[in-house]
């Protein structure tokens, strides 16, 4: 499975952005999809998931109500919607695919990785 992450840029505080992810190869095995961020100096830490079929959906404290995971199934896509950003939300944004039931947050179930893509917001 290859995952091909984009949409990242500059923004101010309050902004939106929309982030995609493209997965190709061996994809019918994945139970849910996700989406995790690292900033410099810090973990990797999980922000979204959804579930790859039924789209059940879970959120990390941090961006509940902010931001928002979709799914594409006939374009085998995932998005991440993410509105009235705050400077504590740069980081780089990895998405990965998961073959472990759902739902997880754990970063050790997630086997496959996008190449991450940068989100900067300036105050």
């Amino acid at each position: 499975v290859q995952l091909q992450a984009s949409g990242g840029g500059l923004v101010q505080a309050g902004d939106s952005l929309r982030l995609s992810c493209v997965a190709s190869g061996r994809t019918f095995n994945m139970y849910q999809m996700g989406w995790f961020r690292q900033a410099p100096g810090k973990e990797r830490e999980f922000v979204a998931a959804i579930q790859w079929t039924g789209g059940s959906t879970i959120y990390a404290d941090s961006v509940k109500g902010r931001f928002t995971i979709s799914v594409d199934n006939a374009k085998v896509a995932v998005y991440l919607q993410m509105n009235s950003l705050k400077p504590e939300d740069t980081a780089i944004y990895y998405c990965a695919g998961s073959l472990v039931l759902w739902p997880s947050k754990v970063r050790s179930d997630y086997a496959y990785w996008g190449q991450g893509t940068q989100v900067t917001v300036s105050s």
